[in-house]
């Protein structure tokens, strides 16, 4: 597995991005037969040669959405109230989400980009990068989106670009 170089990724993405995006608006526009299947097959070969702590992006530049079950039970792990774990580290956006107040993620170790509350994290951070979370045409957007934030994604969509030429 290689170590992930974030700014060669930064640069790769700039570059590709805009190509990527549009490859992927095709998809879900007119998505080719068996297209879950060859992403789950992608998935796999992804995390072969993905190595998540090596990067840790995604914690360092996004913020997971927070439920109120992960408010509870990280609350309680820390020993704090769910009222005072809001005030200290959370924000309501617009549409009413939780976010962290801050990045690079507050839980995040940056010496050995390991989570301080990994057993605990919130689901959005678990289920995270979303690969095979549903059928890939109905999860688009985040394929989309998360191409700027994680190499895994991003080889993901490489691999299917390759895939479905």
């Amino acid at each position: 597995m290689e170590k992930i170089n974030l700014r060669l990724f930064r640069k790769k993405t700039a570059n590709n991005k805009s190509a990527f995006k549009r490859f992927l608006t095709r998809l879900e526009k007119q998505p080719p037969r068996g297209l879950d299947r060859i992403a789950v097959e992608a998935d796999a070969l992804v995390w072969q040669e993905t190595d998540c702590l090596s990067c840790a992006n995604c914690c360092k530049t996004m913020s997971p959405t927070y439920t109120k079950q992960d408010i509870v039970r990280i609350s309680g792990h820390l020993g704090m109230s769910a009222e005072a774990f809001k005030e200290k580290y959370l924000y309501k956006d617009r549409i009413g989400d939780w976010l962290n107040k801050k990045t690079p993620c507050q839980f995040l170790n940056l010496e050995d980009n390991k989570c301080s509350i990994y057993l605990v994290r919130p689901r959005d951070c678990a289920g995270f990068p979303h690969h095979t979370r549903r059928r890939m045409v109905d999860y688009m957007h985040v394929f989309k989106q998360n191409i700027e934030y994680c190499p895994a994604t991003y080889k993901l969509v490489e691999k299917m670009k390759e895939r479905l030429r």
